[in-house]
C-alpha cells in the first residue's frame, strides 16, 4: 500500500513548552504518522547495531567541567562554508518531509530560517527546490544523490543556483540502498510524485526498489570533480567514515567532509559516527571544515562533537519527529532545546566561544 503524504491521524495540539527533551518528540510523531512512513523514517539496516550505537556512543563519554572561569553568556554563532550561522547545529538532509506533514520541507525551511540554522534539502523531497528557495531566507544546501541521468543531476545543481542556495552535499554512501527491514516488512512504497524530478513509482514499488534504480552506480571520485565543475557552489561530501576517505575527498576538491553512517541506514555495524570523527579530522588536518551526524539528541552531544573536532553537528530523526508532531512549531521547538542544552553545557565546561571546545574536555 502506498504510503499517503502528510497522512495524520486526529489528534489534540502539542503543547510544545511541556517538551524538555527532542527525544519525546519520537513517540508523539509514531502516533500521528503513517505505520509506513514512521517505518521509513526510524528503521536502520539488518540489525540495527550501528543505529543504536550512535546514540550509545555519545552517552559512553564523559565530560570534564571547569569552573570559575567567568562564563555567563556563552557564543553559540559560527560560520559555515563561509556563511554566519546562529548554531553549529544544522538540519540533515531527509527524504520526503510530507510523511511528516502536508507542508513537508517549506515548514523545514522556514523553522530553520528562523532560527538562523542550516537546512540540507534532499534529492528526494517532496517539495521542490524552488519550493523551499522560495521560503525566508536562511542558509540552505542542495544534497545531491549522482543519478543515472547525467542531465538530471546537472539540472538539480543549476536550479539551486538559481534558487540561491548555498552549497552542494554529495551523498556518497549509496550506492545501494542498506537491508532495511522495518521497510521490508511495511512494504513502504514512496508517493506519487516528488519535488524535484518527474520520478513515476509503478504501483508496487518500494522506495529501496526505486532509490536503487535511479541512482548511478560504480561512481568514482571523478565524480566528485564532475560535481564541483557544475557550479562554484562549495561541495560537502557527506558519507564519510575512513580517514583515507576524507583524504581522497579534500585531495579532489570538497570544501567540507561529513561524517555519517547514513543514520545507520546503510552498512550495519559500520562504527558509530562519533567514534569516527577523530581520526577523520586528524586526517584532514584544517584543509576542510568537518561536519557529524548520527546519533546527536542533546546539546551535549553537540558540544562533544565539537570538542572532538567537528565544525558542526546535524541531526536527522529529531527534527522529522519534531515535524510530525508540531510542524514548523514542532521542528523550531526542537532547535530552541538543543540550544538552550549547548548554551548549559558551554557555560558548565567554561567555555564563552565554540572555539575553546577541545579533546580536553572529553574523557
Amino acid at each position: 500500500m502506498r504510503t499517503p503524504i502528510g497522512s495524520r491521524s486526529a489528534m489534540n495540539e502539542v503543547d510544545l513548552d511541556a517538551i524538555h527533551n527532542v527525544s519525546a518528540f519520537e513517540e508523539l510523531a509514531r502516533q500521528r504518522m503513517d505505520p509506513g512512513g514512521f517505518a521509513y523514517y526510524s528503521g536502520g539496516a539488518w540489525d540495527e547495531v550501528t543505529l543504536r550505537d550512535n546514540v550509545a556512543a555519545f552517552r559512553r563519554r564523559r565530560l570534564l567541567p571547569r569552573v570559575l572561569t567567568g562564563v555567563a553568556e556563552p557564543d553559540t554563532t559560527t560560520t559555515l562554508l563561509g556563511r554566519e550561522v546562529t548554531l553549529p547545529i544544522g538540519l540533515a538532509p531527509a527524504s520526503q518531509h510530507g510523511l511528516a506533514h502536508p507542508e513537508g520541507e517549506v515548514a523545514t525551511a522556514a523553522a530553520a530560517a528562523r532560527a538562523g540554522v542550516v537546512m540540507c534539502l534532499s534529492t528526494w523531497s517532496n517539495r521542490s527546490i524552488e519550493d523551499v528557495g522560495a521560503q525566508p531566507s536562511g542558509p540552505r544546501w542542495l544534497q545531491l544523490y549522482l543519478l543515472e541521468d547525467r542531465g538530471l543531476t546537472a539540472d538539480l545543481v543549476a536550479r539551486a543556483v538559481a534558487a540561491d542556495f548555498d552549497a552542494l552535499v554529495l551523498t556518497v554512501d549509496l550506492p545501494v540502498p542498506g537491508y532495511r527491514e522495518r521497510e521490508l516488512a511495511v512494504r513502504f512504497s514512496p508517493p506519487q510524485s516528488f519535488g524535484n524530478f518527474p520520478a513515476a513509482p509503478g504501483p508496487d514499488d518500494t522506495m529501496m526498489e526505486m532509490v536503487g534504480a535511479v541512482h548511478a552506480q560504480g561512481l568514482t571520485w571523478d565524480d566528485l570533480a564532475w560535481i564541483a565543475s557544475l557550479s562554484r557552489l562549495p561541495v560537502a561530501v557527506k558519507g564519510v567514515l575512513a580517514p583515507q576517505d576524507a583524504l581522497l575527498a579534500v585531495d579532489n576538491g570538497a570544501a567540507a567532509v561529513w561524517v555519517s553512517n547514513h543514520g545507520g541506514r546503510q552498512l550495519d555495524r559500520s562504527p558509530a559516527a562519533i567514534d569516527a570523527l577523530p581520526a577523520v579530522v586528524d586526517a584532514v588536518a584544517g584543509r576542510a571544515e568537518v561536519y557529524v551526524d548520527g546519533g546527536v539528541r542533546r546539546g551535549i552531544d553537540v558540544a562533544t562533537a565539537l570538542a572532538l573536532g567537528a565544525r558542526a553537528a546535524f541531526i536527522g530523526r529529531p527534527y522529522l519527529y519534531a515535524l510530525a508532531a508540531a510542524g514548523a512549531a514542532g521542528v523550531s521547538r526542537c532547535l530552541e532545546l538543543l540550544r538552550a542544552e549547548l548554551v548549559t553545557a558551554m557555560v558548565l565546561l567554561g567555555v564563552g566561544e565554540l572555539g575553546e571546545l577541545g579533546p580536553q574536555h572529553v574523557l
